[in-house]
């Protein structure tokens, strides 16, 4: 049997696939190493997803995990997977090349993560071969959940949002300004609580004013990153993702006016993956 996990920084999805090729699913909170130890993960893993597993023998652990991006933050998660799968091969790499090989599998192409954060890169068909850093959610993140969350509550903190929107924001949250300076400065994972604000964007899309902030956020994605990749209006635009999902009509728009194709877009790579390791070609 082998295990799959596509990790973000708000939730991971895994799927494990028996002999038979039978698939059953779970769900755990997102595992990224620059918001959560070894120990951490371990303890999170034996009271959330080890119940559900049960006795299963697991072969192979194969994890892709936002933050899984350098050696030390690989250590981090690679730890704790094999003190909770001790005779399983474990493999952990970056959610992009999980994200590649979902879209692509062994086709070269351009690949974009658009979730809670965001990252790009162009995939050779084996590996990510070029990759301009996202920079996290302080720095960059264009596009991304956290990215638009941060413009709604920008705007709602100094009184920009329209009063309508300004009102429907206050009741639905129920949050001051020295509340959301808790939760950003105070609290573990503001990354997550920004993008928890997309919700609010999605549930009001078709307002003016969150349309701006959705086009301009996928704008500022464009920008920044997909086209300072050399001849990216050569490449089809795909994408994992439920923001890029969500919002796939907008990021289909900017996209074009990039004159850039869409391609291949899907809210989660989890499936995909499972297909790509199911191959019996495949080794660890």
């Amino acid at each position: 049997m082998i295990l799959i996990a596509d990790s973000g920084s708000t939730k991971t999805d895994w799927i494990l696939v028996g002999k038979d090729k039978n698939q059953t699913r779970y769900n755990t909170i997102g595992l990224n190493p620059y918001f959560i130890d070894s120990e951490s993960i371990y303890d999170s893993l034996v009271t959330t997803l080890l119940p559900q597993i049960g006795e299963t023998k697991v072969k192979t652990v194969y994890f892709y995990g936002a933050g899984c991006s350098t050696p030390e933050k690989k250590i981090i998660v690679h730890k704790a997977l094999s003190k909770c799968f001790p005779y399983s091969k474990v493999a952990v790499e970056h959610d992009l090349l999980g994200a590649a090989r979902a879209l692509l599998g062994n086709k070269s192409g351009f690949a974009a993560i658009i979730g809670t954060g965001s990252n790009t890169g162009i995939y050779n068909g084996i590996e990510i071969e070029k990759n301009i850093d996202s920079l996290g959610y302080i720095l960059g993140d264009e596009g991304s959940g956290s990215y638009i969350g941060k413009k709604i509550v920008n705007d709602y903190m100094r009184g920009y949002l329209p009063l309508e929107l300004h009102n429907k924001f206050m009741l639905t949250y129920k949050l001051s300004n020295k509340n959301i300076f808790d939760c950003l400065y105070n609290e573990p994972a503001p990354n997550r609580f920004l993008a928890g604000f997309c919700k609010f964007a999605h549930e009001h899309k078709e307002h003016a004013h969150i349309k701006q902030i959705v086009s301009d956020s996928f704008k500022d994605f464009f920008k920044n990153l997909v086209s300072k990749y050399p001849n990216f209006e050569k490449q089809s635009f795909n994408c994992v993702g439920s923001v890029g999902y969500i919002f796939k009509d907008v990021v289909k728009d900017v996209a074009n006016s990039y004159s850039m194709e869409l391609g291949k877009i899907i809210a989660s790579p989890i499936i995909d993956l499972a297909n790509y390791h199911m191959d019996p070609a495949r080794t660890l």
